[in-house]
């Protein structure tokens, strides 16, 4: 018996056009009626996806790639975790050594130098939807602005159109911080920027989806067995791959797809998320 059903949410629930097919929608529905915990799981901040919280009605939220759990049936924050200014510092050295664009993300704000990638696809997304409590700062030296203020940051995300190889090799020795890289290319290119591109998401050591769903799964006192977890892209890998139930939707990276105990038939445009749930819901 499926017990907690964890999913991903753009390009898992809403479609890359962000938009949501009515039968993702009934599918939610179906999942309160069955009365099933139902945990959404992304890496964008509360802040970001608090509408979509009124709209799905999660019973859990994990956010940032879990650097922060929040229980919405009882109204109280699970966990919390955030980048010390030292490992900050550390990223941003490198970052400027090799002349790569960083943004980062606090409560309700992406820091910026220069709004270029995530964080342009970001504002691009607000612009569409004034609901969403997100706020863009651009500063000048963002190593010096970091140094000034005592900040709260979840998250912090490396792009470039050139190789991130390099500066992966140095950021993979730090101890304090783990790190997810994701490729934006060719099939997977970015369609709301109409850009190429590459990124790495680094977050405090420990923190991704799949440690978020163990997390939970404790904190309800049932079995990883006991969940259906449903993702696109490789920072639901582990989570997909080490769930009872894990689906990968149809369009999904490769690497999830090798991983996934099932991969739907249709693309998330076409309702690829009822799909899972109406299959392992009965």
């Amino acid at each position: 018996m499926i017990k907690l059903i964890a999913s991903d949410v753009d390009g898992t629930i809403i479609d890359k056009n962000n938009k949501i097919p009515k039968e993702n929608l009934e599918a939610i529905d179906k999942i309160h009626e069955k009365n099933i915990p139902f945990a959404i799981c992304t890496g964008k901040t509360y802040a970001v996806s608090e509408n979509i919280c009124k709209q799905f009605n999660p019973t859990f939220g994990i956010f940032g790639n879990g650097t922060q759990i929040i229980d919405f049936k009882n109204n109280k924050e699970l966990l919390r975790n955030t980048l010390s200014k030292e490992d900050l510092l550390y990223i941003t050295t490198l970052v400027e050594r090799f002349d790569l664009h960083l943004h980062i993300y606090t409560d309700k704000e992406i820091i910026s130098e220069k709004l270029k990638y995530m964080d342009l696809r970001n504002f691009i997304l607000k612009s569409k939807n004034s609901s969403i409590d997100l706020n863009f700062k651009i500063v000048g030296n963002i190593t010096d602005y970091i140094s000034k203020n005592d900040l709260s940051v979840f998250s912090a995300v490396v792009s470039s159109e050139n190789s991130l190889f390099e500066f992966e090799q140095f950021i993979n020795v730090n101890n304090n911080i783990m790190y997810q890289f994701i490729n934006k290319r060719g099939k997977y290119k970015d369609i709301i920027i109409e850009k190429e591109y590459e990124y790495i998401n680094i977050s405090p050591t420990h923190i991704d989806k799949d440690e978020s769903v163990n997390f939970l799964t404790n904190y309800l006192k049932i079995k990883k067995q006991e969940v259906l977890a449903i993702g696109d892209n490789v920072n639901d890998l582990n989570m997909v791959k080490n769930s009872g139930i894990g689906v990968a939707v149809n369009e999904a990276y490769d690497e999830l797809k090798q991983v996934a105990n099932y991969v739907t038939t249709k693309t998330t445009a076409e309702g690829a998320f009822s799909e899972a749930i109406n299959k392992f819901i009965k």
